[in-house]
């Protein structure tokens, strides 16, 4: 298949054409011409008055909820809405029916996208319970990019202890969504004024930073002391979808000591705050809540200054009967492909373009140690071309996702994608 696409400003910036507005040829998945008024013979011709062009944007924190949930999403339509959203790449939780925790597992997802890449993330404990270890060196092998109890946080200090040094010996990495349990326990919202007034148990940011400062230290810890004597020492910790002010500040203040830490931030994150939920819209309904104003604002900070590495949509999807239920019962949750770009794009008031789309392709592949694609002649096309300035509403019916759970239906976006190009796969939205 032979694509031209005209005029398109090129963000890359591991790309020699970075800013520039040109020209692409692309013949049977590969980036034959880069340059001006290309005039060749092509299937597709893809063309507007602001067309801009990326590598192929990347979602670190996918629930894929096939096996066992296919009935909230299907691997084929959760296929459908990354692409939609513009996404060529994800990672996948281990949270699923069985869980990722075997070779077969990790198989299964790695070969199940059509068009999309998926790079499975397996389970730290069996079943992410918590107690025992799964056999990380045979799944790393089998192609887990990351190690990570998904939804659930590892508890155990000493777990964690272990978890870090056993996958130091290997460049493993560890993620890790921090919440102690003891402190959210029947908590539905953000321990505040609104939680107050609303008559619901709150959950602290506490419950978040506590996690942070102990995990942050136990890195420190191995960092210090090798596993194995005399033993090359890589251990890398991952924090994610954090959600406070104080959380940034720590994360800020461990890298400046030369920690191997990084992070990043669910995109709705960016967009409410828990005064929003006066409305009691189960589709708010999320884990870790909505936050302060001032966390919000702390968490843009931390995406200009480069202590938040990526953006993510943490896509989790709920079936009708999961979300349409008195607050107190509804799942957490909310879907997110499909809208990530448009959504922070939308809220967004200090980031430039480039930084926005940093956080969704070289960050999360430089994190999860994956090859960086490039926008130069000669290379795989791995590309997402986007209009930032498209303004567009959300509409339930347009939705792809099995699942409509979406605290963005009815909202006004800013920017869409327009098409991706997998090698030789197109799709166009």
């Amino acid at each position: 298949m032979k694509i031209l696409i005209r005029s398109a400003k090129i963000i890359d910036k591991y790309s020699s054409h970075h800013g520039e507005i040109l020209d692409i040829l692309i013949v049977d998945g590969k980036i034959i011409s880069i340059g001006q008024l290309i005039s060749a013979e092509v299937d597709e011709i893809i063309e507007g008055e602001n067309l801009h062009i990326s590598t192929g944007w990347f979602d670190m924190r996918v629930h894929a909820k096939e096996p066992g949930y296919e009935h909230r999403e299907s691997l084929e339509s959760l296929e459908n809405a990354a692409l939609q959203g513009g996404f060529s790449e994800i990672l996948t939780l281990p949270n699923t029916n069985p869980i990722i925790q075997t070779k077969e597992g990790v198989h299964f997802l790695k070969n199940a996208g059509k068009m999309l890449k998926i790079h499975p993330s397996a389970a730290v404990t069996i079943k992410t319970e918590g107690k025992d270890f799964t056999e990380m060196l045979d799944l790393n092998a089998a192609g887990a990019k990351a190690f990570t109890d998904g939804e659930h946080t590892i508890q155990n200090a000493d777990i964690f202890l272990k978890s870090l040094q056993y996958l130091g010996q290997f460049g493993g990495l560890l993620i890790q969504r921090p919440e102690d349990y003891d402190l959210t326990h029947f908590g539905q919202i953000h321990d505040g004024i609104t939680s107050a007034m609303l008559g619901m148990k709150g959950m602290p940011p506490m419950a978040e930073e506590l996690m942070i400062v102990r995990d942050l230290k136990l890195l420190e810890y191995v960092a210090e002391t090798p596993f194995i004597t005399n033993a090359e020492q890589n251990s890398r910790l991952h924090f994610s979808c954090i959600s406070s002010a104080n959380s940034v500040n720590l994360i800020r203040e461990a890298k400046e000591k030369g920690l191997s830490v990084t992070c990043d931030v669910a995109v709705h994150q960016l967009c409410f705050i828990d005064e929003d939920l006066m409305s009691f819209d189960t589709n708010l309904k999320v884990n870790p809540p909505f936050r302060s104003r001032e966390d919000v604002l702390g968490l843009w900070e931390g995406l200009e200054d480069g202590t938040i590495d990526a953006i993510v949509s943490d896509h989790t999807p709920h079936d009708e009967e999961a979300k349409k239920l008195e607050f107190d019962m509804a799942e957490f949750g909310v879907i997110g492909l499909e809208t990530l770009f448009g959504a922070v794009n939308q809220a967004n008031k200090i980031l430039d373009l480039s930084t926005i789309i940093e956080k969704i392709t070289a960050n999360p592949r430089e994190i999860l140690g994956l090859n960086q694609p490039q926008i130069e002649e000669g290379l795989p096309a791995n590309l997402t071309i986007f209009d930032p300035k498209i303004s567009w509403i959300y509409e339930e019916k347009n939705i792809v996702s099995k699942s409509k759970n979406s605290p963005f239906i009815g909202k006004k976006l800013m920017g869409k994608s327009i098409a991706v190009v997998s090698g030789k796969k197109f799709f166009k939205s």
